[in-house]
């Protein structure tokens, strides 16, 4: 049930967000060329991804999630500013049958036909991608436990800083603070996400089944999601469709003495 809200004074917010350094966080735009070979990606060796071979390889990703990764109709995940090793791995559970929820029946056609190094090339190109700018809703709430409140802004508190007392951690613990998610475990980028696609992700989370061998990430989320009303997972995902990081600094141009 989605939060009553008092309709059209307020417009969507365009929140410019701000680029922070995970603490954990290694930037994808510069990967290590270090041959590697890491589970789930274990069918074959596979290097780091070249972002050129995987602009060509990713055509036929664009038809639902753009050329560049932001897609134009929200039930799709934009995929632009995903970790590369993110989007390796949820191609090979897709390939192997170990996603089989949401829109899977969609995607494991193409991801079966595509190698180890296919999907890293793919995922370099989607990691240097800049993700688009999404808006918050900031209308109010009408009733309810948040009634006064901005829709997004629920949502806001939870990534932030979780609800310590049903023992929901901050998102941002894992995600980042900007949502740039992280490389290394891998975290999956959330900034700019459409939040129709963050709400069916956490719903999905819910109903805690998975067929991946490796149920740790999934029984995390499943964790975290589960105390979650409906309302409140419909501000979350406002909330990070709204988020966003700052684009860089213009240098301050040095003066002569």
């Amino acid at each position: 049930m989605r939060l009553s809200r008092v309709p059209a004074i307020a417009g969507l917010a365009l929140l410019a967000g701000a680029a922070f350094v995970h603490a954990q966080s290694t930037p994808s735009a510069a990967p290590d060329p270090a041959p590697v070979q890491a589970a789930p990606l274990d069918a074959a060796p596979a290097t780091w991804g070249d972002a050129q071979a995987g602009q060509t390889k990713a055509g036929a990703c664009a038809a639902c999630h753009g050329l560049d990764g932001n897609p134009t109709d929200p039930q799709y995940p934009r995929l632009a500013g995903m970790p590369e090793r993110y989007i390796a791995q949820q191609l090979q559970m897709f390939k192997d049958g170990e996603r089989s929820g949401g829109m899977a029946a969609v995607m494991q056609p193409f991801a079966a036909a595509l190698s180890a190094q296919d999907m890293r090339d793919i995922g370099a190109y989607f990691a240097r991608q800049t993700a688009g700018a999404g808006v918050a809703d900031d209308s109010l709430i009408a009733s309810g436990p948040y009634k006064g409140q901005k829709f997004y802004q629920p949502g806001e508190r939870i990534y932030r800083g979780g609800i310590a007392a049903r023992g929901v951690p901050a998102c941002m613990a894992c995600h980042g603070p900007a949502g740039e998610g992280n490389p290394g475990p891998p975290y999956p980028a959330l900034h700019g996400q459409q939040s129709a696609y963050v709400v069916r992700r956490l719903q999905e989370y819910q109903a805690g089944t998975t067929s991946a061998k490796d149920p740790t990430h999934f029984n995390l989320m499943a964790a975290v999601a589960k105390p979650l009303t409906d309302e409140e997972i419909q501000s979350l995902a406002s909330y990070v469709q709204g988020l966003h990081a700052r684009a860089p600094a213009s240098p301050v141009p040095a003066q002569a003495p």
